[in-house]
């Protein structure tokens, strides 16, 4: 490739080996004449002879750029993939400090984030309450950064506003029209806030038609294993339980699989040819030989 142009044929250019061979050894006998002061003489044939050779190496060279055919191809993509749109909503009350339950679950979600690349997520926190940290994106920079930078407090310690964290993430997809909507909801506690009624919450999510992950962490008591499992039920979804760093791995993991994306990319090559170009150059320069050829003698 030189300068984005490719060549269909360049083996063409091995005919450029052919033509200095045969100019070495396939010299042109011609008559020879005898002059006793040919000092002028030799100087005008010289330069004429070297313009001639110039020439000839010059229409053979563009006639074989022309027979080696440049090219220019210019890739066209079109992107057919099924993509999903995925609001993660973390539990940030206080008592995710606990065993650091909150920076391992960051760090997992932040591997999930990574493996969804052709997908729009959101990210919405709850504890005292609820509230979207980051709308719907491709930004998958942009939504690491900032999900590094959240710590437990941010919404408050004290309570779980979980009900109301389903219910504002769920308007999330309010004017979406992606054909998969999937929301997974992590928490470590039961809510106590009563900001939203939980069958409220669950129809927001119908309604949207936004299937619901929910993930308990900790042991019996930690978290209303009911409330959780309705949630996934009513809205086609799964509950799943964790009690280590291994297990929340794990279960995205397997979410992450459940909820592949279908991609599927066509690939159209627009060629452009410019073998006509140095063909022209070439003609070009075998009428000016011509014409040479002819002056001179």
């Amino acid at each position: 490739m030189i300068n984005g142009f490719e060549f269909t044929y360049p083996y063409a250019f091995l005919l450029l080996i052919v033509y200095f061979i045969c100019a070495y050894f396939c010299k042109e006998n011609i008559q020879k004449i005898y002059f006793s002061n040919i000092t002028m003489l030799k100087s005008a044939a010289k330069n004429q002879a070297l313009v001639l050779a110039t020439l000839k190496f010059l229409i053979f060279f563009f006639m074989v750029v022309a027979l080696a055919n440049p090219i220019k191809k210019d890739e066209i993509q079109i992107d057919n993939s099924k993509g999903y749109e995925i609001s993660l909503i973390l539990d940030a009350s206080g008592s995710m400090q606990e065993y650091q339950k909150f920076a391992i679950t960051k760090e997992i979600l932040s591997d999930f984030i990574a493996k969804r690349q052709n997908d729009r997520l959101a990210l919405s926190l709850f504890a005292d309450f609820a509230y979207v940290a980051v709308p719907l994106t491709y930004d998958k920079t942009a939504l690491n950064e900032l999900l590094n930078l959240i710590e437990v407090g941010v919404a408050g310690k004290r309570q779980t506003a979980l009900y109301e964290a389903l219910y504002m993430s769920s308007n999330l997809f309010k004017n979406s029209q992606a054909k998969n909507k999937i929301a997974i909801l992590l928490t470590d506690g039961i809510d106590n806030t009563d900001s939203i009624p939980l069958d409220v919450a669950i129809k927001r999510a119908q309604k949207y038609g936004i299937k619901v992950y929910t993930v308990g962490i900790g042991g019996y008591g930690d978290f209303n294993e009911a409330v959780l499992n309705e949630i996934a039920k009513q809205t086609g979804g799964k509950f799943y339980q964790a009690t280590s760093k291994q297990q929340i791995q794990a279960i995205y993991d397997e979410i992450n699989s459940l909820e592949k994306s279908e991609i599927k990319t066509d690939k159209f090559v627009k060629k452009e040819y410019f073998y006509q170009y140095p063909l022209d150059v070439a003609i070009g320069l075998l009428f000016i030989f011509m014409l040479y050829t002819r002056r001179i003698g």
